[in-house]
C-alpha cells in the first residue's frame, strides 16, 4: 500500500510539474547553456560555419571595447539612481495611501495604471511629451525646465530615462509597499507613541524594520528592472545622443543582431549575467538580515 501511495504521489507531482519543467528547460535552461558555448565562439547567428576561440570575446570586452564599458558605466549609474528614487517614491505614496483618504482606491489605482502600459509604447508617449510637449510650454511659459532639451543632451536624457522608469515603477512598489504596511501591527505603532515616540522615530526603528521584507523585495526588482531596461530606454533615445545613454542591454542587442557578432554578442551577456546575479545575491543577503520578526 505505501509503495503504490508513493508511486502515485509521484505521478501526481510529474503531472502538475512535469509540463512546466519541460517548457522551462527548453525555452529557458538550453538556451541558457547554448549561449554560454556560444560565447566562447567567433559566430555571425546565421551560418552554421561557429569558429570556437576560446576567451577572445572576453578579452576584446575587458581591454578593447570602450563602448561595452560606457554602456555598463551608463547602465550603473541609472541603475543606482533608479532604485533609490523608485523605492522612496513608490513607499511615500505606500505612507500616503494607508491614511484615512476617501479618494485612495482611486488614486491607487490611478498611479498604478503606468506600469500596465507597455515600455514601448510608454517610451514612444513620453518621447512626444519632451520632445513637443515640453517644447510648446516652454515656449508659453518661458519656464526653463521645459525648455531643456531633454533628449538632445546627454545629462537630460538620464533623467528624462531615470523620470519616465521612475513614475512607471513607482506605482507597482506602491502596491508591495502598502501590502506590506497593511500588515504591521497598529497597537504597537500606538504604544509607541503614547512613550512619546515621534513620526521620525517611529518610521525609523518600527516601520522600517517590520517591512524588510517587502523592502528586500522592492530592491531586487528595481535592480533586476533597472539593469536589464531595454524597450523604456530603445523608444526614447536608441542610445542617443552619441551613444550616451546607450544601456547594457542596448549595446548587447546592437552587437548581436545589427552587427551580426553573434558570439561576441552572448558573451557581452553572459559578463552581464554574472554582474547582476552577483550584485542581486549580494543585496537579497544584506536586507534578508535586516529583516525581523513580530
Amino acid at each position: 500500500m505505501k509503495t503504490n501511495k508513493g508511486i502515485s504521489g509521484v505521478m501526481q507531482q510529474w503531472v502538475f510539474v512535469g509540463p512546466a519543467l519541460v517548457f522551462f528547460t527548453l525555452i529557458v535552461l538550453i538556451p541558457f547553456f547554448m549561449s554560454i558555448y556560444y560565447s566562447f565562439t567567433e559566430w555571425n547567428g546565421v551560418t552554421t560555419n561557429v569558429k570556437f576561440n576560446g576567451l577572445d570575446n572576453f578579452k576584446h570586452i575587458l581591454f578593447e571595447d570602450k563602448d561595452y564599458r560606457n554602456a555598463f558605466w551608463f547602465t550603473t549609474r541609472m541603475t543606482v539612481t533608479n532604485v533609490v528614487l523608485t523605492n522612496v517614491v513608490g513607499f511615500l505614496l505606500a505612507l500616503l495611501l494607508t491614511q484615512s483618504l476617501k479618494s485612495r482606491n482611486v488614486l491607487r489605482t490611478i498611479f498604478f495604471m503606468p506600469n500596465v502600459i507597455g515600455g514601448l509604447l510608454l517610451g514612444f508617449i513620453w518621447q512626444f511629451i519632451f520632445v513637443k510637449g515640453f517644447a510648446t510650454l516652454g515656449s508659453l511659459t518661458h519656464i526653463g525646465f521645459f525648455e531643456l532639451p531633454w533628449l538632445g543632451d546627454a545629462t537630460t536624457s538620464f533623467w528624462a530615462i531615470v523620470i519616465v522608469s521612475v513614475w512607471q515603477g513607482a506605482g507597482y512598489l506602491m502596491i508591495i509597499y502598502i501590502a506590506a504596511l497593511s500588515n504591521v501591527p497598529k497597537d504597537m505603532i500606538e504604544a509607541a507613541y503614547i512613550d512619546g515616540a515621534s513620526r521620525v522615530q517611529v518610521l525609523r526603528s518600527i516601520i522600517v524594520p517590520l517591512i524588510m521584507p517587502a523592502v528586500t523585495v522592492c530592491l531586487f526588482l528595481t535592480i533586476s528592472w533597472s539593469f536589464k531596461m531595454f524597450d523604456l530606454n530603445f523608444s526614447l533615445t536608441r542610445g542617443g545622443p552619441f551613444n550616451s545613454t546607450e544601456s547594457l542591454a542596448i549595446n548587447i542587442y546592437q552587437e548581436a543582431f545589427r552587427n551580426n557578432r553573434y558570439g561576441l554578442g552572448t558573451a557581452k551577456a553572459f559578463i552581464f549575467f554574472i554582474v547582476v546575479a552577483i550584485i542581486s545575491t549580494i543585496q537579497v543577503m544584506y536586507t534578508k538580515r535586516k529583516e525581523v520578526e513580530v
